[in-house]
């Protein structure tokens, strides 16, 4: 089993408290002893806790932390990443460069990367996904597709494919 390498939006919902995120990361830690953070996704959550004078979070932050490998950028990665970027552009399918840095520092490491945000590092080749999140995601965009396209229905409008 490859080791998890937390992307800054499970980051974001474990210092929201969602509970499946840190029922997650519990057993995450007590598997590996600690977690796995790339220096980017270190500066994007600094960056958004910092911008939003979010002190509580800072706190439950900087605890964390002191339970990560916090993974630096080095020439490999840097040359992995720039060659995922170059190919993602030739295919007008380019992504932030914090998530093809994040994504790279993955492979180099060989780590599957925990993550909600799919469409963005799907496109990354040869990178293991892990998404915590996706049940609430799905839950939710489902229940309101379904009574969205109920009340469609009861007017006549439209009717259910599939």
């Amino acid at each position: 089993m490859k080791e998890p390498l937390l992307d800054s939006d499970t980051i974001s919902y474990y210092l929201k408290g969602i509970p499946q995120v840190k029922s997650h990361f519990d057993s995450t830690f007590n598997q590996f002893g600690y977690f796995n953070v790339s220096i980017m996704s270190y500066y994007e959550i600094m960056n958004g806790l910092l911008f939003k004078d979010a002190k509580k979070q800072l706190l439950t932050f900087q605890q964390l932390m002191q339970s990560c490998r916090v993974l630096p950028l080095n020439l490999e990665i840097a040359q992995l990443a720039a060659e995922i970027f170059a190919d993602l552009r030739r295919k007008n399918q380019m992504i932030g460069h914090s998530d093809v840095l994040i994504g790279a520092t993955a492979i180099h490491h060989d780590f599957k990367v925990v993550t909600n945000n799919k469409d963005h590092f799907i496109r990354i080749p040869n990178l293991e996904l892990d998404n915590q999140v996706k049940r609430i995601k799905i839950s939710k965009t489902r229940r309101v597709g379904i009574l969205v396209e109920n009340k469609v229905n009861q007017a006549g409008k439209c009717r259910r494919h599939g």
